[in-house]
């Protein structure tokens, strides 16, 4: 072990964040919780871990549960490509692995939503391969250390940037080492404002820190603007159930609930003519307060209408064309209590989730 991957594990021994799929890392424990932090902040995540494992606490559970009990628990997380290539990876597991998770990143990267990252962050830290894990907290890290010029979200600087941790790797301790940088890159390398290099362990070899050059690097490509999206989304309700819609199998929210919408601002009658277009006898409507909602390459900027109908039964057929510029594929009623147990809403939609789920 050389002297820089001593010094950044002392500090990891005595600096390192509690966290709880850290103190019993089974490998089950270390797949959800990478998982979870795909895209998604480690404050976010806490309970969401807790709250996944108390009632589905392993593989078999996991490649057993039905769709709706898996999306629901990953309600608000968002990407939930993510927990439903975790579940077909679950039943991957018990059907050809015999229900034990594949201990080499090699097997764990033939498995759905295991990248080459997450392969190796379970076999380092939940069986003790000796691979690297090389996340953007890494890239900055390494970037910093060597004055990394290039593009450090390219292919290329991934490949440096595993070959250089790897040349440092001490085989005793894979999993604490590529942890050890995680928390680095998370609580000191910072990615926005200045770094807390007075607190690093690696301050005295740093490159970028010794020239004063921190916050050049890492060097990204310029961001790409989003495309912004106007909506109008329909809370119809008879007074007892709300109606939600099921988006298609692919594309944005593929596959998941949502409250009826379709593009473009409607203006208050227009959007109860839209209602009535679709069928339903409408008794009230009411505009509501405005929301946004930003996805990694466009926004919706939304208008929503609150929608009395005498009854979410029986609607007569409806208008072709409005039927056809609705986002949802299916149309069904939900209690509150089926919305709050049952159905999953995407936080695009939890604006209007408190208005859902209110009383009368």
């Amino acid at each position: 072990m050389d002297r820089e991957s001593k010094t950044l594990l002392k500090w990891y021994d005595t600096s390192r964040r509690i966290l709880p799929w850290r103190e019993d890392p089974t490998p089950y424990h270390v797949w959800l919780s990478e998982i979870m932090l795909q895209q998604t902040r480690v404050e976010a995540v806490m309970e969401y871990y807790r709250r996944f494992l108390s009632e589905l606490p392993d593989v078999e559970a996991l490649a057993a549960a039905p769709e709706e009990q898996y999306l629901k628990l990953w309600e608000g997380l968002g990407y939930y490509s993510r927990i439903r290539n975790m579940h077909k990876a679950a039943v991957r597991i018990m059907e050809d692995y015999g229900g034990s998770i594949p201990s080499t990143a090699a097997e764990l990267e033939k498995l759905p939503g295991i990248g080459h990252y997450t392969a190796a962050a379970i076999a380092s830290i939940a069986f003790g391969q000796p691979v690297s894990s090389v996340d953007g907290n890494l890239l900055r890290v390494f970037s910093r250390m060597t004055l990394y010029g290039t593009d450090a979200k390219s292919p290329q600087a991934k490949k440096d940037a595993e070959a250089y941790f790897m040349e440092r790797m001490p085989q005793d301790r894979p999993g604490d080492y590529n942890q050890a940088l995680m928390d680095l890159g998370a609580t000191v390398c910072l990615p926005n404002g200045t770094p807390h290099c007075e607190d690093c362990p690696w301050k005295d070899v740093c490159q970028a820190h010794a020239s004063g050059r921190e916050l050049d690097f890492p060097v990204l490509p310029p961001k790409a603007g989003r495309a912004k999206e106007q909506r109008t989304v329909f809370l119809i309700s008879d007074g007892t159930r709300i109606l939600l819609g099921k988006r298609p199998n692919k594309g944005l929210l593929a596959g998941l609930c949502e409250f009826p919408g379709t593009d473009g601002a409607l203006r208050t009658d227009e959007a109860g003519q839209f209602v009535r277009d679709l069928g339903y006898d409408v008794t009230g409507i009411r505009k509501l307060p405005k929301a946004k909602h930003i996805f990694s390459h466009k926004e919706w900027h939304m208008t929503g209408y609150a929608v009395n109908v005498r009854s979410l039964d029986g609607a007569v057929p409806a208008d072709t064309t409005a039927r056809a510029r609705l986002s949802s594929v299916e149309l069904f009623p939900a209690t509150k209590a089926e919305m709050e147990t049952r159905w999953s809403i995407p936080s695009a939609f939890s604006a209007f989730l408190p208005g859902a789920l209110a009383d009368g």
